[in-house]
């Protein structure tokens, strides 16, 4: 899974000359079934232990976007696990390569909350759809670094998620945007069988406290916030 990254500061200034309709969904028959099977068959197989740190720090309501390490295409299944509705009460949303979409695989990850962005040329619907997600108080994963690293270090953030935490708050003041930071460290770093985990949460960010009125300016800010702040948990 992988976020955009952007030079533009609006979303406006994105928009392709053609766009698509982008929609997601959670599928209340298929996520009774994969969720249970994941949190309490799948992962304790595999992983000799999970530990969870500041599940208390997620809330339990309004919009929230987690902002995850990336080190394994586990964490795609450990975050329904530490943050969903077992966890919370909440369903995910995820923004998801396009790559990731096709198939088999594909289509349980639109049936489980997925859409797809190209982070080349992300398009105008895809951004917009993250900005009702959030306008729709739910809560959405987008890894900030952009990629995967396996080497337990965190890498430079890629400023498209604070650009759409930013303009899902500038819309709509008061939107009351939180930007969770989590670590997912695995030990040893690249997972195999009975291996163990360790996932910190961190306190959230406002996304109305960087609101200056420069929307290049403030996403930076919180970008660069955001890094300290996961640099700070994954070191904990």
């Amino acid at each position: 899974m992988i976020i955009f990254d952007s030079s533009n500061s609006s979303l406006k200034t994105q928009m392709p000359a053609k766009a698509i309709s982008i929609t997601s969904h959670v599928s209340p028959w298929l996520a009774q079934l994969v969720y249970p099977l994941g949190c309490y068959i799948v992962l304790p197989f595999y992983f000799r232990s999970i530990e969870v740190i500041g599940n208390e720090n997620i809330p339990r309501e309004g919009p929230v976007i987690l902002a995850p390490t990336h080190r394994s295409r586990w964490d795609s299944q450990l975050l329904p696990y530490s943050t969903g509705r077992y966890a919370t009460g909440r369903d995910l949303r995820f923004m998801v390569s396009v790559n990731e979409v096709k198939g088999l695989q594909g289509w349980f990850i639109r049936r489980l909350g997925g859409f797809p962005v190209d982070p080349k040329h992300p398009a105008i619907s895809t951004l917009r759809h993250g900005v009702e997600i959030l306008c729709d108080k739910q809560m959405l994963v987008i890894f900030p670094e952009g990629a995967i690293y396996q080497d337990n270090q965190v890498h430079p953030l890629k400023v498209g998620l604070a650009r759409l935490a930013i303009q899902a708050e500038s819309n709509h003041p008061d939107l009351g945007v939180k930007i969770v930071p989590m670590s997912i460290r695995y030990h040893p770093c690249i997972p195999c069988w009975r291996s163990t985990v360790k996932i910190t949460i961190g306190t959230p960010l406002s996304a109305g406290n960087y609101l200056t009125g420069s929307g290049k300016k403030d996403a930076q800010t919180l970008t660069d916030d955001l890094e300290i702040a996961l640099n700070k948990i994954d070191r904990d």
